[in-house]
């Protein structure tokens, strides 16, 4: 259940997805929280840089690898902006890491990005329970995922009302 500390770590993610729209790279952003609330990290895409690994989600995995035990990183709950692409889920799996709460979800991200004409990514979205079976997942969060599909749509450049007779009016 999403409860209002968890609302403010989420409105976070969100700020860290506009940073990162702000910085020319697509809009998405996480938070790496302890069992006790403290905030153990936080980063955005950095995907403009040439590598398509740099997903917020993967870094903080790496991170929490590297700075905590295997029990801190289990009672640890990574919020994001987006749900996990594969790549991240698997890597939250294998690093052994908490619950994961989300704003917007895969198919909700697909279905925006194909309205915006955006051609599929090279890598198939899968929810996370299908890479890691066992995790506690929350989303997503009505409300913020408006926001976050504001974002999408500002980086893409396209008003989500673009049809053939309008094209592009953003």
């Amino acid at each position: 259940m999403v409860d209002d500390a968890d609302l403010k770590h989420l409105r976070r993610c969100v700020e860290l997805a506009r940073e990162s729209l702000e910085e020319g790279d697509e809009p998405f952003g996480s938070v790496l929280v302890a069992a006790d609330g403290t905030v153990l990290g936080e980063d955005h895409n950095r995907v403009a840089s040439g590598d398509s690994t740099r997903h917020p989600e993967f870094e903080l995995a790496r991170w929490a690898a590297l700075n905590m035990t295997p029990e801190e990183r289990a009672a640890a709950t990574v919020y994001t902006s987006g749900e996990h692409c594969p790549m991240c889920a698997a890597a939250h799996g294998w690093v052994g890491l908490g619950r994961i709460v989300y704003v917007c979800s895969s198919t909700q991200l697909v279905s925006w990005l194909a309205e915006l004409g955006v051609p599929a990514p090279p890598v198939r979205p899968l929810p996370i329970r299908e890479v890691v079976p066992d995790l506690v997942v929350e989303g997503p969060i009505p409300g913020l995922a408006e926001e976050v599909r504001e974002l999408h749509r500002r980086f893409h450049g396209r008003d989500l009302t673009d049809g053939p007779e309008n094209p592009g009016r953003s």
